[in-house]
């Protein structure tokens, strides 16, 4: 795989693992616009790519010069392209195991019993409650509420 310019080694990792070619990007060149004054509205520096497989594109201006826009710009769509892989490659993974399994997530059944015997439990301590509020004494204390 040969870049168009030169990229980190860790980019180009990334573009080899995702297998993204540079012969798939389109590279556009434009006037930058914003702040700056007459320097940026008069030269070419702002680099918009476009990976045609995905659909992504990618528009970078920070820098003044255009080497620099490039690489950048190239790092962050190659970036964006092995994220936007790796989220469809974890919906198909998903989407598999919902597949192999429609029931989904169940309790065993000693698992179920552990889970009913704990909620008569705290109903039973929930129910303890309202009946000493009922009472006119306090029980600990032993005087009548106020």
């Amino acid at each position: 795989m040969h870049f168009p310019v030169e990229l980190p080694d860790h980019i180009l990792a990334l573009a080899s693992q995702w297998s993204v070619r540079p012969e798939d990007m389109e590279e556009f060149h434009t006037r930058g616009r914003g702040h700056g004054g007459q320097k940026i509205n008069k030269s070419t520096n702002c680099v918009e790519l476009t990976h045609h497989p995905t659909g992504l594109t990618v528009r970078h201006q920070e820098h003044r010069g255009l080497l620099q826009n490039r690489i950048e710009a190239y790092a962050l769509l190659i970036e964006k392209i092995a994220a936007y892989r790796n989220q469809e490659a974890h919906e198909q993974h998903e989407r598999e195991y919902r597949e192999a399994h429609p029931e989904g997530w169940a309790r065993t059944k000693d698992g179920k019993e552990h889970m009913l015997h704990e909620k008569r439990h705290q109903a039973a301590k929930k129910d303890r409650r309202t009946e000493g509020d009922a009472s006119p004494q306090d029980p600990a204390i032993g005087n009548e509420r106020p």
